[in-house]
């Protein structure tokens, strides 16, 4: 046997492998998702359904409404809007998206496959103040959640306008950024028009990436339904805040007896002890939320719900303030950029804020240090029942090309807010 006959019996398998491989890649694949496979994804917060895009379009088209969040997503305690929608058969289930960093920037990203789906529907966003660093979007984070298949969607639908422009400038400071993407995000940031070979190699790797998304999105889900569902099962037949109030406060009343700042007992158990409690007393003293790149990467967010003419409720939650007390957080300080927050959104026509920042010294209102609890949940449960009792409907908003300067990002002081245009919960 020749050494050349020998030679493609041993590679030739794999050389035939690989080619079809990238045959199989680079053609469009079709699948649908069953209803069952949508609503674990819903509920999985995984990082393949964050950064993908099929999972997401066909829930948005069944009915389900986005929540943008972070880690506060997570807990799923018996008030948490997926065990409440599951409990009393509302008319939308949420979509989880986020997790711990997952801020403005990897959001807005995140929103690029889904903007004819979103056209004029509705969407919740629970906005953390504590994203408002001086650093803005962790790094580190981002390359977690970086999505090259929602980023290679928004190069090439950019137009040369100041958001897209500001958006390619923001995600190329980030790591991870490389190949193909980065060459047409360098384009998009000098206001430059992406060549017919851009565009050509732009849509080659987006076929390999959306038929990555299609086989791969419903692997690696957490399954959390079950859950959900159990939980939803103990709560009261009908609804009535009333009595969810009950359960809410007697379930925190019983999970927080190990310490005096009403954080829940696990959490408190393994996250401190005497010696890091001790470092963190007054250790927050100089925390700043009011000047941050963060505030024009939410602008990125607010651009891209009025191109689709989405109605949004923005929920603001507190801090705990018996744990802001002790780090010495300034309570003055985080409502100053509760205000800003604010401002930047009514300023352009967003009305819808729901906000709760003042509710923190309310009983069993947050389950540890900055997420909301047991009686939290029922208060953004009271505002988003209200939302989405809203028809549907194309909602026109102001956009201001100042919200992505240097100078907003460091403004301290801004105009008075129109309380009769905010909710109060």
């Amino acid at each position: 046997m020749s050494n050349k006959r020998r030679l493609w019996q041993i590679f030739g398998p794999v050389i035939c492998a690989i080619v079809l491989l990238i045959v199989v890649f680079q053609l469009p694949w079709e699948r649908t998702f069953s209803k069952d496979a949508i609503f674990q994804a819903a509920n999985s917060q995984t990082l393949t359904v964050f950064k993908g895009v099929k999972m997401k379009q066909e829930a948005y088209d069944d009915g389900y409404v986005p929540f943008y969040g972070s880690s506060e997503l997570s807990r799923l305690d018996p008030m948490h809007p997926s065990v409440l929608a599951e409990a009393y058969h509302r008319n939308y289930r949420p979509f989880l998206l986020g997790g711990p960093g997952s801020q403005s920037l990897v959001q807005f990203i995140g929103m690029q496959g889904t903007s004819e789906q979103l056209k004029n529907k509705k969407a919740v966003v629970i906005i953390s103040p504590q994203w408002f660093t001086k650093q803005g979007q962790n790094p580190a984070a981002f390359q977690m959640y970086y999505s090259p298949l929602e980023t290679s969607i928004f190069i090439l639908n950019a137009k040369n306008t100041v958001a897209d422009r500001y958006a390619a400038k923001r995600i190329l400071m980030m790591p991870g950024i490389k190949g193909v993407i980065k060459d047409g995000l360098q384009k998009v940031a000098a206001g430059k028009k992406l060549s017919d070979y851009d565009r050509f190699m732009l849509k080659r790797k987006l076929q390999v990436l959306k038929n990555e998304d299609t086989f791969f999105s419903s692997l690696q889900m957490r399954d959390r339904v079950q859950k959900i569902r159990q939980r939803a099962a103990k709560l009261p037949k009908r609804y009535s805040t009333a009595a969810l109030t009950k359960i809410a406060t007697e379930t925190g009343e019983k999970h927080t007896t190990s310490n005096q700042f009403g954080i829940d007992n696990q959490f408190f158990r393994t996250r401190f002890n005497k010696q890091i409690l001790k470092k963190l007393k007054g250790s927050q003293k100089h925390f700043n939320y009011v000047k941050s790149p963060e505030y024009s990467d939410f602008e990125l967010m607010l651009s891209q719900f009025a191109k689709q003419g989405t109605n949004v409720e923005f929920i603001i939650p507190p801090v705990n303030s018996k744990w802001a007390k002790y780090t010495g957080l300034s309570e003055k300080m985080y409502q100053q950029s509760v205000r800003k927050i604010k401002y930047q959104l009514m300023s352009q026509g967003f009305y819808q804020i729901a906000d709760l920042s003042k509710k923190g010294n309310k009983p069993y209102f947050m389950e540890d240090t900055i997420h909301l609890g047991w009686n939290g949940w029922i208060a953004v449960d009271k505002a988003v029942r209200s939302f989405m009792a809203q028809p549907d409907g194309h909602y026109n908003y102001k956009l201001k090309k100042y919200y992505f300067t240097k100078k907003w990002q460091n403004q301290t002081q801004v105009g008075s807010v129109n309380k009769k245009l905010v909710k109060s919960n």
